[in-house]
């Protein structure tokens, strides 16, 4: 299918082929480089990656006459569970092209392509560029993603507590997936992204290059998972362009809540991030989350940006 573009270029949807998969991820590289910040989630690139078929979601490209790729824009398939049935995405345009309608375009190709159904797009980072894009289409700001990060040599070198008859051990591949799924689902059963993993979602995410068992902390009692800690590290997303350390997710079943499970689990993470080596840490909470917040915040964690989704009705 293709949609109404500025003259000298096209948008084409359909499934990215393994050559156009390989242009939208060297895209992003750009936009990043240029931007500071990553134009694309983790799912987003998984999804460009392994050439995703989820019934109803949507890739578009916009290229020039000559071939360059010059925006890319994704969208996911309304899900199912959420009350509002929002489709949710994102998009970007090559930093060398900006200004010239490409962005109008993929957003007003997005929207077409939806029949009745509102669209949330993400701006990473919430650059002005983004901003003003998803004003002058109409988008209401409804939902921020804060990232927060901290020098390790901030964070109290102290041993994690945890409450009675809670232990702690590393992740097991191929045994522990089931029991961490369901988990994950209650802890996030009203996050719109994290409490909606599947098998697949996780399968993917240990086949990738950064997967380490050894940061995947797993908290137990009474022989039941009742928390968990998984760590990641990035090869060069630190403030110098090095390794920077990253708490990806941090989960309590809502029965095991309580008696400073979340912060031993999250102290036993930190420990393991200063072992590798790390200087900083970062990770991402929603900003109307108060506990983790102020929990975080006490550790030394301070917002370093923002991500933030807009909605068109």
């Amino acid at each position: 299918m293709t949609w109404p573009s500025p003259p000298g270029t096209s948008i084409t949807e359909g499934p990215l082929s393994p050559e156009r998969a390989t242009q939208v991820a060297e895209l992003a590289v750009a936009a990043r480089r240029a931007d500071g910040v990553a134009p694309l989630s983790e799912d987003a690139l998984l999804h460009v990656r392994h050439g995703g078929n989820e019934t109803g979601s949507r890739d578009l490209v916009l290229t020039e006459d000559d071939g360059t790729l010059a925006g890319y824009a994704h969208l996911d398939a309304p899900d199912a569970s959420e009350p509002d049935g929002d489709a949710s995405g994102e998009l970007v345009v090559r930093p060398a092209h900006r200004g010239r309608g490409y962005g109008t375009a993929l957003v007003a190709a997005l929207l077409g392509g939806e029949d009745g159904t509102a669209v949330r797009l993400w701006s990473h980072g919430e650059l002005p560029g983004a901003v003003a894009l998803a004003k002058a289409a109409g988008f209401t700001r409804v939902r921020a993603l804060w990232q927060m990060r901290v020098p390790l040599a901030r964070v109290p070198d102290a041993a994690p507590v945890f409450p009675p008859g809670v232990t702690v051990r590393t992740f097991v591949p191929g045994e522990d997936e089931d029991a961490w799924l369901a988990v994950n689902g209650r802890a996030f059963a009203h996050h719109p992204e994290q409490g909606s993993w599947t098998r697949s979602d996780l399968e993917l995410r240990e086949a990738e290059p950064w997967f380490d068992p050894a940061g995947f902390f797993l908290a137990e009692r009474d022989g039941r998972l009742a928390g968990f800690h998984w760590t990641k590290v990035h090869p060069d997303g630190g403030a110098d362009g090095g390794p920077i350390g990253e708490v990806y997710v941090v989960g309590i079943d809502p029965g095991q809540q309580g008696g400073g499970l979340g912060r031993g689990l999250t102290q036993v993470g930190l420990d393991h991030l200063r072992e590798r080596g790390l200087g900083d840490v970062m990770l991402y909470v929603d900003e109307d989350n108060t506990a983790a917040v102020r929990m975080y915040s006490a550790l030394g964690f301070s917002r370093w940006s923002t991500d933030a989704m807009y909605r068109h009705p």
